[in-house]
């Protein structure tokens, strides 16, 4: 069954509770460990080091963040390895994040 989602419509957006107040996420894929969402980080955003079990990529649509003190801008690509501990993440002016979740890459 294919699947359409505009990414830049105001449907489909909830809160966000497992990440930091005032973020928001529209789930575009949650399937057999495979995830892939759309994130709105709002101003002043902050999240702390962390890692997960699959690797993990990041796709920075709008806005930027800065992390480990340097700055990713809009049109940024970043992938992090299953295990690898990543971030602190803040935004001070909010970003708008496509964020993928590889169950297949978790052992490599």
């Amino acid at each position: 069954m294919e699947v359409t989602i505009n990414l830049f419509d105001d449907s489909n957006w909830i809160n966000a509770s497992e990440y930091p107040g005032g973020t928001r996420k529209k789930v575009l894929r949650d399937e057999n460990g495979a995830k892939t969402l759309l994130l709105k980080f709002p101003e002043g955003f902050y999240m702390a080091p962390h890692s997960h079990i699959t690797a993990e990529q990041h796709v920075i649509l709008k806005g930027e963040y800065i992390s480990d003190g340097k700055v990713y801008h809009e049109g940024t690509y970043q992938c992090f390895k299953a295990h690898e501990n990543h971030g602190p993440f803040q935004s001070k002016q909010g970003a708008l994040v496509l964020v993928f979740w590889d169950p297949y890459q978790a052992n490599k």
